[in-house]
């Protein structure tokens, strides 16, 4: 008889925005009516830039003609989208990274989830809490926890609390992990880390031999000087980091599927005889078999982004989405909210009031104000008592919602 894995049993609660689209789904039906604004899930509501779409345009016309059309590409992106990522986004920002060194994808998604393969499943992994929950998910599918406690813990997995008291940026664990997952700019408390604390863990990782997994989606939205978009401006970085990009956020490429991933030749992870392996190499080996590259177009696209016109275009969308931020975090905190986040992310998170639940928070923004965010208990135990806004919407419907807010009881 066919055998599942039995790990994917073990996971409680379905994904946590299908769970918000059911239950918005269920209002909507029964309120035909009302205008429901989503400011929940991260996805984003400004179009391709005119230079992108012009790139993608073109792109699509070169598949059209036999003499320039293309078929399968290289699985570990063209040439030319590798080396200009190499060149604007590490080079020119004094970052020895290489085009060797990058591997495109589909997404962030993708690759945070995916990554767990090349490691083995004696491997202790590190997250933080809250956290994005493909970190905890995925950790849990590819067999590396044990069951989920009552406290909503899986054993196997160091757990790192993110609070009000320690300015949502954890401790160094006192269990050693082997892998450790970060993401600054944060999703979901859209804090970041100093290049103070960054260099805390780089050193932590060097002593211990782990590997971080550095989310960096979010770098495009930092505004404050002197915060590191990159864990490779840390010194010693390249031994023990892989990077994650993604232009969903950054280019509106959330429903076009584009990312990159990082992982320096000098990164190196061990076999039980304590023999030392390129990281990329096997990562390497796992894309070039289960995956057939990102299309053409979207990657022309993508390569579009790092043109003096698309690099102002962009920054102009990013400006747009963190003034949608600004709106927020200052409407919600005139009405007596504590907020966190909003001025180095587009998310702004919420301690609600009255030690009122996080999900009982949902229903009562969705049903008083028919305004829908996402639970911060979603994101983990440490999460309860919290609510995500994304500054991913249109800026006449983030005005409204921050109106109909003000009006809860």
């Amino acid at each position: 008889m066919a055998l599942i894995n039995e790990n994917y049993l073990k996971l409680k609660a379905g994904y946590l925005f299908p769970e918000i689209g059911r239950r918005v789904k269920e209002f909507t039906d029964a309120n035909p009516d009302k205008k429901v604004i989503r400011m929940g899930i991260g996805d984003v509501t400004q179009p391709l830039t005119p230079t992108v779409l012009k790139a993608f345009h073109e792109g699509v016309e070169e598949m059209g003609n036999a003499a320039t059309f293309r078929g399968y590409g290289p699985e570990q992106g063209y040439d030319f989208l590798r080396e200009v990522i190499a060149t604007k986004a590490y080079q020119a920002n004094g970052i020895d990274i290489k085009a060797d060194d990058i591997i495109v994808s589909d997404g962030s998604k993708c690759d945070t989830g995916n990554i767990q393969e090349v490691f083995g499943n004696d491997n202790k992994i590190a997250i933080c809490d809250p956290v994005y929950p493909v970190y905890a998910d995925t950790t849990v599918m590819s067999g590396k926890t044990g069951e989920c406690a009552t406290n909503g813990y899986y054993s196997g997995i160091v757990y790192m609390p993110c609070t009000e008291a320690n300015g949502f940026i954890p401790e160094l664990p006192a269990e050693r992990p082997d892998l450790i997952f970060l993401c600054y700019p944060n999703n979901p408390t859209g804090t970041v880390a100093s290049k103070e604390e960054l260099t805390k863990w780089v050193n932590y990782a060097r002593e211990n031999k782990c590997v971080i997994l550095f989310d960096a989606a979010y770098e495009a939205f930092i505004t404050e000087p002197g915060i590191p978009r990159s864990i490779y401006e840390i010194e010693g970085a390249k031994e023990v980091a892989i990077e994650f990009r993604s232009f969903s956020k950054t280019a509106g490429f959330t429903g076009t599927r584009c990312a990159f991933t990082v992982i320096p030749e000098e990164l190196k992870a061990y076999d039980k005889d304590g023999n030392a392996h390129s990281i990329k190499k096997l990562w390497l080996r796992r894309h070039t078999t289960k995956f057939n590259g990102v299309s053409y177009p979207v990657q022309k696209a993508a390569a579009a982004v790092y043109s003096e016109a698309g690099q102002k275009e962009v920054k102009e969308v990013v400006e747009y989405y963190m003034e949608n931020a600004r709106i927020m975090r200052e409407s919600l905190s005139a009405a007596g909210y504590t907020v966190f986040g909003g001025v180095n992310a587009p998310y702004i998170w919420v301690k609600t009031k009255s030690n009122m639940s996080s999900w009982d928070f949902f229903d009562k923004v969705l049903t008083e104000a028919n305004v829908v965010g996402t639970p911060g208990s979603g994101f983990g135990p440490a999460g309860e008592g919290y609510f995500r806004f994304s500054a991913f919407a249109d800026r006449e419907n983030v005005i409204e919602a921050m109106e109909r807010i003000k009006k809860l009881s």
